[in-house]
């Protein structure tokens, strides 16, 4: 079993941007989902733990040893995807997978050739290795992403905002082999789409304005909603008497139609009814209520 456990980690950069406070997470293996708006500070805490950067303080730990002391140790169990990879050298999938095996050091011919056909079977891109990257749609390059994290066999992987820009045939793939990928290792997905999390992962956070405002299972989460969400549909007219008068945490155009999702413990008037609540009216209210909390 592996463990991460990050302990209160701080990040302020020399402009003066405080881009995560006093953040502490303990994953074990499984999908984790970090779940938050963009500019919720999900990168600088990614890219903290890839130890591409170093906190202002705070530490953290993997299999009980310091990372920030020893990065080392965790690069040669990490695979990382982070959220710009696509500038790619006109060269075929195989070429460049195998060039980056010898980057991450695996030397040897045979056990480089076994492993990147093996991961270009797995990412289901075997059948385009001799084609360029550089000429990949969106989600093959995305699975070509994957495929170099994987090299070396990482024990922690990294996935920053994934599926952002693919169609729906594509993110499933992706998701799909994520999940399989995190059966046996920690996989932190890091996304503000929130049926990422919903669908896949055991465990997740919610980042909000560089803290962590909850975690837990996400079945749990929704479960601590129920009987609290509650739904109409109003004209768009109507919609700003309406947020004045409830606590509005979501609104969708069905139809035509306004449909608002407000959360209360009683039934706000007659006109509304009751609603089974998701992740998302989860973390809409968590991230309201996080920044009533703010300005308090």
């Amino acid at each position: 079993m592996n463990t991460l456990q990050i302990e209160n980690i701080t990040k302020t950069y020399p402009n003066g941007v405080h881009a995560l406070s006093n953040v502490s997470l303990k994953i074990n293996n499984g999908l984790f989902g970090l779940l938050g708006p963009n500019g919720a500070g999900k990168s600088s805490l990614m890219r903290t733990i890839a130890c591409l950067q170093e906190p202002s303080k705070g530490a953290i730990t993997f299999n009980d040893v310091n990372i920030l002391q020893n990065p080392q140790k965790l690069r040669s169990s990490l695979g990382y995807l982070p959220q710009e990879f696509g500038v790619y050298p006109k060269i075929s999938a195989y070429k460049l997978l195998d060039h980056l095996a010898i980057l991450k050091g695996i030397i040897h011919k045979k056990d480089r050739k076994t492993q990147v056909e093996a991961l270009l079977a797995q990412t289901n891109l075997y059948q385009h290795r001799k084609k360029s990257v550089y000429n990949f749609s969106g989600g093959m390059k995305q699975r070509f992403g994957i495929a170099q994290a994987l090299l070396g066999n990482p024990q922690l992987i990294i996935v920053d905002e994934p599926t952002a820009g693919l169609d729906p045939e594509e993110r499933n793939r992706f998701l799909n082999l994520l999940s399989e990928i995190g059966e046996n290792v920690i996989v932190i997905l890091s996304t503000h789409i929130v049926d990422d999390v919903s669908d896949l992962c055991k465990q997740m956070a919610i980042l909000s304005k560089g803290e962590i405002i909850a975690q837990g299972k996400p079945s749990a989460l929704i479960k601590s909603l129920e009987g609290k969400i509650w739904t109409k549909k109003i004209s768009k007219n109507n919609l700003i008497s309406h947020k004045k008068a409830f606590n509005i945490i979501s609104t969708k155009l069905v139809a035509g139609m306004t449909q608002i999702r407000v959360i209360a413990k009683n039934q706000p008037e007659a006109s509304f009814k009751a609603i089974a609540p998701n992740l998302e009216d989860y973390y809409f209210s968590s991230i309201q209520q996080a920044s009533i909390n703010k300005t308090l």
